[in-house]
């Protein structure tokens, strides 16, 4: 669960030994009765601190550690806990948010969950298809439960519409038509149809690639970043730019929620959660002002969503406590619904989204019922392998498409050296 987001190599190697450390300190003597430690990352440690006094009473009082760091400080010292020679370092039990799910599933750090006596593989009818298939490694074995996801949405204010003299029909049909409606919103408004060209050739990505295929990569494991998709996506990041359509602002900056309260921004393209993000914090002056969409052109993607994962080579005594804990916090309904009423989880857990919470009025959104779009949407998503240089690519293509948006580089020539650096990358 995450609300979206370079040292050098000493300093990232510091910050990982220090995150280690309560780790390696907390680590019970043998004569102590059997303790769980889990690591995670702010919001869902709370869902798991919430899970914790039931489970613990059905099995003799276990004590469960919940160590929390922040988000990417979480992961780096995952990372660097996997790949210690000291098993000592280990949780029993790891939180991962879908970003760095390629990095770890598909490297040997994580505990085979198809194999006896997990066999997870006959949990994956229960789960939303595109969360259970990313949790795969590349000889196709489950290495995670997915717990909360983050169904794509537009979200677009309807006074703002009303004022270009506009429809949502006239934002949705396609990305081509949304960013024509922009056009019109900014010359009868004043406001800018997104907040950064960066967030629209995101989602086209994420959103127009075919199931079954990653991303920047293809099945071979090669980089994919000439292609006629990525070409696209740079050339409506690129025409939003030039006809001044972006606020050029960066999700979660003041600027960013400035323009939100005062109705500068159009649109919002993110994950479900972003309703009650604004609701709550962001943007809570425009109550009843916002309403929810499904993505231009009949497009699905996702905004993050978390996991559970076993360390390999964590302690061969509790993890079948861990699997126990793991089941509770991915299976159970409600805590799943909890957890999304709670920490705008939106669960993963099939059986939870059947609830009459998802057809209750959104107040925030004029009284919506977009609980039933994001279902809707997350049973949509076309699920695709990741690749653990998911995260390494994304930051080379968004460093090109700088290139063309700031500094004129041709779109051809952009994506030509992406794919040059991301090769290079590959064959070290």
């Amino acid at each position: 669960m995450t609300r979206d987001k370079s040292p050098d190599t000493r300093r990232r190697q510091l910050l990982a030994a220090a995150a280690l450390a309560p780790l390696a300190s907390s680590a019970p003597a043998q004569s102590e009765p059997p303790r769980l430690v889990v690591a995670a990352f702010p919001l869902l440690d709370q869902v798991i601190k919430q899970a914790l006094p039931a489970w613990s009473q059905a099995h003799g009082g276990v004590q469960v550690e919940v160590i929390s760091r922040q988000y990417d400080d979480h992961h780096t010292a995952m990372t660097t806990a996997l790949s210690s020679a000291s098993a000592s370092h280990l949780p029993d039990v790891i939180a991962l948010e879908t970003m760095y799910m390629g990095r770890f599933s598909l490297g040997a750090g994580l505990q085979d969950l198809s194999v006896p006596p997990y066999l997870a593989e006959g949990l994956r009818e229960r789960f939303v298809p595109f969360a259970f298939e990313q949790a795969r490694n590349r000889e196709g074995a489950v290495v995670a439960i997915p717990a909360d996801i983050g169904p794509g949405s537009m979200f677009y204010r309807a006074d703002v519409l009303e004022r270009a003299g506009l429809g949502l029909k006239d934002l949705s049909e396609s990305w081509e038509a949304y960013v024509q409606a922009g056009v019109q919103i900014k010359a009868r408004t004043g406001a800018y149809l997104l907040a950064h060209a960066r967030y629209l050739k995101d989602i086209v990505l994420f959103s127009s690639t075919p199931a079954g295929q990653s991303i920047y990569f293809d099945a071979q494991g090669r980089p994919s970043i000439s292609s006629p998709l990525f070409q696209r996506a740079f050339e409506l990041a690129q025409k939003v730019r030039r006809l001044g359509l972006d606020a050029i602002v960066d999700t979660w900056r003041n600027d960013w929620s400035e323009h939100l309260r005062r109705g500068k921004l159009a649109t919002e393209l993110s994950g479900a959660w972003m309703a009650s993000q604004m609701a709550k914090s962001v943007a809570p002056n425009t109550h009843g002002l916002w309403r929810a969409a499904q993505l231009p052109g009949g497009s699905f993607g996702g905004w993050g969503g978390s996991y559970y994962a076993i360390p390999r080579r964590s302690d061969a005594g509790r993890k079948a406590l861990a699997w126990s804990l793991i089941q509770h916090l991915t299976l159970s309904r409600e805590l799943q619904l909890s957890a999304f009423k709670n920490q705008d989880a939106f669960p993963a857990l099939l059986s939870a989204q059947d609830d009459p919470f998802f057809d209750e009025p959104v107040d925030f959104l004029g009284g919506q019922r977009a609980r039933q779009l994001w279902r809707e949407a997350a049973r949509r998503i076309p699920a695709r392998p990741l690749h653990r240089q998911n995260k390494f690519a994304e930051e080379v293509v968004n460093g090109e498409l700088d290139n063309v948006l700031i500094y004129g580089k041709s779109i051809p020539k952009a994506l030509a050296d992406a794919q040059a650096l991301l090769v290079h990358r590959a064959t070290r």
